[in-house]
């Protein structure tokens, strides 16, 4: 049994309808069909409601689970029963703020061109660690780079290779403590600029913004050492 995640068709969909095929021990309700981004590759679960004739539970993460299940942790109010009809209404202002420090912590790969050792997602706020001993000498510079990317507004697209071309090309992989999302025989790479002008691809199953544009103004902040050979660098986003 899996939920078909519906936010890889379609990033910006706010409501769509579902039904309720199980629920969890720890009480989370699993939908056929997710609108809600599961927690993963530094990047929170969707939060939310679910609503129905009668009803209405708050959704406070999606969760991953076993067998491609998404599990929604259930907040305040009664939860529908098993195959129910219900909408489901993804916390939109949280999310997009999700898919605008997506995008931009791709950008900020590319102005710094290490192997990734981790990322973490917030609203407003997010960093990478690089596998990079020495800091960067102009910080200035590379915010200057960074928002030069943005303001091309940049096209981000997705498509999909066999998990055999993707072994094929490793090359295409940056982080170095996550790996591709795998399982289905394919695996999602996401463009940045056009397939003649690109900018970046990298294998990612995280939800991302159409155009570099809407990320605006970004901002370096903090480098700090994190061991021997990582540097964790901080971006924050206006707005």
């Amino acid at each position: 049994m899996t939920s078909a995640p519906l936010y890889l068709d379609d990033a910006y969909r706010q409501s769509a309808p579902a039904r309720v095929v199980t629920h969890e021990p720890d009480g989370a309700v699993v939908l056929d069909q997710s609108l809600f981004y599961a927690t993963g590759g530094g990047q929170p679960g969707d939060s939310g409601a679910l609503t129905w004739d009668g009803g209405r539970m708050a959704v406070v993460e999606a969760v991953k689970r076993d067998g491609g299940r998404i599990a929604l942790l259930p907040g305040e109010g009664p939860r529908p029963e098993v195959g129910a009809l219900v909408t489901q209404e993804i916390d939109w202002e949280r999310r997009f703020a999700h898919m605008r420090m997506h995008t931009a912590l791709h950008l900020l790969s590319v102005v710094i061109p290490r192997p990734v050792s981790g990322g973490q997602i917030s609203t407003g706020k997010g960093r990478l660690d690089f596998d990079m001993p020495e800091a960067p000498e102009d910080k200035e510079a590379l915010e200057a780079e960074l928002n030069a990317l943005i303001g091309r507004d940049l096209v981000v697209s997705e498509g999909w290779i066999t998990d055999a071309e993707l072994d094929a090309n490793p090359g295409l992989v940056k982080t170095m403590s996550v790996a591709p999302p795998r399982g289905a025989g394919r695996v999602r790479l996401v463009r940045i600029g056009t397939e003649e002008e690109q900018v970046d691809l990298q294998p990612c199953g995280g939800t991302h913004v159409a155009r570099t544009g809407e990320i605006g103004r970004a901002r370096i902040g903090k480098i700090e050492k994190k061991g021997r050979q990582n540097r964790r660098v901080y971006i924050h986003l206006d707005g």
